[in-house]
């Protein structure tokens, strides 16, 4: 079977305070619904057997209407290449009890030839000569290995793991979000023609057999440097390629060396920069500021860094002070920090009900939009 392995899609992601202005839609959020959709169509064009979403379809448990469209508008072009889709649930896009519905329940409803795992136990399900065997992200972490327990592998297909979670051979990359739970490394048995893994968004081989995927798109700037796109598995052959897909660009600029350097100077370098990438609009973009002294960084001009800024959706500036070895966010600029996405993180991790949290959020992030809009109003 030739099957295309994704996973950690994180519909609904909004970031940057950026509005799309035909839509009136955070600008980030809707490029990852065009991407997603555009992925699709290259996925389809790739003529696969089956399509494997290892989890997180939806950065949320709750997914927005334009989340849900773009998802049925996916599920109706694979229904119409006739390609089966098998998906499992994620951190992000788990409900925290049984007794919650979960978002995916709408995909029952679609006519597409959907599986979709997402009830806290074990599924399989046939598809050629494929068995495809779905542990989603799980309560508890002891939950896996109960799940693992009840795999029965087919002497007569081709056997398929797809789970979602941090396998320990990478535990010291954990993404510290909500319900992340580690895979034991038994688990991962070389008994299987192949392990789709979805949760860590860089694309990497873990064992002979079982790979990340990674998010199709660059969801933080923490993974600027990793590799994106989808992976077209050969259960047969166990041959495994990696698919370019539609994404965002997210280009780091490199270091300036400030000391000694004359502030406008330094503005007009990472104007330069940006300039010579070539990249997109809509594109993101980090640049480092070495040695940056206060003097420095009050002679930044921001309003001469307008016109990239505003052909970029984003223009990171980090400052490394003179010995330090950990840059930081150029503080006298708010738009460097997401403190919309901080403020949702922080709520999601608090011991409320699914109400409150919604309430808090919702009011929560209404201030906060307000004050970012203030501040940009008197700094553009």
């Amino acid at each position: 079977m030739k099957l295309i392995h994704i996973a950690d899609t994180h519909l609904g992601l909004s970031a940057f305070n950026r509005l799309d202005p035909e839509s009136g839609m955070n600008l980030r959020e809707k490029q990852i619904y065009d991407n997603f959709l555009r992925g699709i169509n290259d996925i389809i064009n790739q003529k696969p057997d089956c399509v494997v979403h290892a989890g997180d379809l939806f950065d949320t448990v709750k997914p927005k209407t334009k989340a849900y469209t773009t998802v049925l508008e996916a599920l109706e072009r694979l229904h119409t290449a006739g390609i089966p889709l098998v998906i499992i649930a994620g951190n992000h896009s788990m409900v925290k009890t049984r007794y919650t519905t979960s978002p995916y329940e709408i995909l029952k409803y679609h006519k597409a030839d959907v599986t979709a795992a997402f009830r806290f136990q074990y599924e399989k399900v046939e598809i050629g000569d494929t068995m495809f065997h779905l542990i989603p992200n799980m309560l508890r972490p002891e939950d896996y290995r109960t799940a693992y327990d009840a795999v029965e592998l087919s002497p007569t297909h081709h056997n398929v793991l797809v789970t979602h979670g941090l396998a320990t051979a990478i535990k010291d990359k954990r993404l510290a979000t909500v319900a992340e739970h580690e895979l034991d490394g038994t688990i991962l048995s070389e008994k299987f023609d192949y392990i789709a893994l979805g949760h860590y968004h860089r694309q990497c081989q873990i064992t002979d057999n079982a790979w990340y995927s990674g998010s199709p798109e660059f969801l933080t700037y923490g993974e600027i440097k990793d590799e994106k796109g989808g992976l077209v598995v050969d259960t047969g052959s166990h041959a495994v390629r990696h698919l370019e897909l539609p994404k965002t660009p997210m280009a780091d600029l490199g270091t300036i060396a400030c000391e000694g350097v004359h502030p406008g100077d330094i503005t007009d370098e990472i104007i330069t920069r940006v300039g010579a990438r070539s990249l997109p609009d809509g594109s993101m973009a980090q640049v480092t500021l070495d040695s940056l002294s206060r003097e420095h960084g009050k002679g930044i001009d921001m309003k001469h860094l307008a016109g990239v800024r505003g052909q970029l959706l984003d223009l990171k500036i980090r400052v490394k002070a003179k010995g330090e070895e950990s840059p930081v966010p150029l503080q006298q600029d708010i738009r460097m920090i997401d403190y919309l996405q901080e403020f949702s993180s922080f709520i999601d991790k608090q011991q409320m009900t699914e109400k409150q949290k919604a309430f808090v959020l919702a009011r929560g992030r209404e201030v906060l939009q307000g004050v970012m809009e203030e501040h940009r109003g008197t700094t553009e």
